[in-house]
This record gives structure tokens, C-alpha cells and sequence, in this order.
């Protein structure tokens, strides 16, 4: 494997994270947050892969089928996304508005997405096999990336339409949330593993409408928030 390989890997797994984070942060153009926060979550994100890895490896060997280790990948790779945001950035001042947690768990979702797209491109690309790479690509950036993004906003969207109740609420929102970031998460990968044209199709049909449907409710938490400042203001 050489070094022009590891880059190609590099740079491949980071632009379709790169692209979606560009459309995110756009959105929030009028109330963004801060870049060096911005960058910590995402480079949170891209260490939390190999922390999963080897917890990965453990279900694979232990566990005796695809549906069993598909939720255990999806439980391990949600879990950890979520906690390198609590532990980073969720206690910081600059998390102050709703939409913002859900801004932040996109970001952490992204970065993870580019670590795990980079694993996914070397071996092709060490094979000297470009076509695989632009349809691992084309796949990732329509698909997985995608996953990620509307599993870890659920956790956010929990999050932010329980930011003004009490803790025991919020934690029972956040439970919520991660229960059902984990249960998208397997539906596409099941989805996915299982092979037919018809059954891919499927999983992107759910994701994008997941997508569509998530994208609606954060315009709708923006109006809100925004709103409500401007009438304070």
C-alpha cells in the first residue's frame, strides 16, 4: 500500500462528508457556530471509527447472525457517535439554541462517515480497481453517509424538542432518540446486506424519506427558535 493510496483514501472519503457538512452549515448560515467547534466534532467523529472497530470485531466473532450483528454494529457505532458529542461539545456554552444540537450531531455523523468511507476505498485503490470507487463512492454519498446523518439527528432533533424540560425528560428524549437512530441504522444496513437491486433501492427509498422528513422538521425548528429571539430582541 502506498502513500499515494492512503491519500486518494484520504481525500475519497472525505468529500462526500465535506459536501453534506458545506449544504448544513449553509443553513445555519444566519446563527452559525463556531468553526474550531465545527471541526472538533467532526474530527471527534473520524476518531470514534477506530474506537468501534474493535467492538465491531467482538459481535462479529460472538454473535451467530446477520441480524443480531447488524444491530450490535449499529448500537456500537451510535453509542459512540453520541458520547464523543456529549463528552466534547454538548456542555459548552456555544450549545445554546436547539437547532444546534442537532447541527452538532450531523457534524459528529459526518466525520464518522469520511473515517469509514476511507476504510471502504483503500482496498480498491490498492487494488488499482478505479470503477468500485466511484460506485462505493457514488453509494456512500447517496446512501451511507446519508444513514448517518439522519440517525445521529434523531438524537439531536430528541435533543432540541426537549431542550427547554427537565433532565428527566431530556433523558428519556435522548434514550428515545438513540433507540431509534439504532433501529434506522439496521433497517438500511439489513436492507443493504441483503443484496437484490430491489431490496438497495428499498433502503434508499427509507433513508431519503427519512431525510426529507427530517430536513422539514429542522426548517420548523429554526422558524421557532429564530422566531422566539427576534421577538425577544
Amino acid at each position: 500500500m502506498t502513500l499515494s493510496t492512503l491519500g486518494y483514501a484520504f481525500f475519497g472519503g472525505l468529500l462526500p462528508s465535506f459536501i453534506w457538512l458545506y449544504f448544513l452549515l449553509k443553513e445555519d448560515a444566519t446563527h452559525p457556530e463556531p468553526k474550531a467547534l465545527i471541526a472538533l466534532t467532526f474530527i471527534a467523529g473520524m476518531l470514534a471509527v477506530p474506537l468501534a472497530l474493535p467492538f465491531e470485531q467482538y459481535a462479529k466473532s460472538n454473535l451467530s447472525s446477520d441480524l443480531p450483528i447488524l444491530t450490535a454494529w449499529a448500537l456500537i457505532e451510535e453509542t459512540l457517535k453520541y458520547a464523543m458529542v456529549a463528552l466534547f461539545i454538548l456542555w459548552r456554552r456555544a450549545v445554546d439554541e436547539a437547532p444546534d444540537y442537532v447541527i452538532y450531531m450531523i457534524t459528529v455523523a459526518l466525520g464518522f462517515a469520511a473515517a469509514e468511507n476511507m476504510l471502504f476505498l483503500i482496498a480498491p485503490l490498492a487494488d488499482g480497481d478505479f470503477a468500485p470507487v466511484f460506485f462505493t463512492g457514488d453509494l456512500r454519498f447517496l446512501g451511507s453517509t446519508l444513514l448517518h446523518v439522519v440517525a445521529s439527528a434523531g438524537i439531536g432533533f430528541a435533543f432540541a424538542f426537549s431542550a427547554k424540560s427537565h433532565a428527566a425528560t431530556r433523558a428519556s428524549a435522548a434514550a428515545f432518540g438513540l433507540i431509534l437512530a439504532i433501529a434506522l441504522h439496521t433497517a438500511f444496513n439489513t436492507l443493504i446486506i441483503s443484496g437484490g437491486a430491489s431490496t438497495t433501492l428499498a433502503a434508499l427509498f427509507l433513508i431519503w424519506t427519512v431525510a426529507v422528513v427530517f430536513f422539514a422538521a429542522f426548517e420548523v425548528l429554526k422558524y421557532f427558535q429564530y422566531r422566539t429571539l427576534s421577538n425577544n430582541t
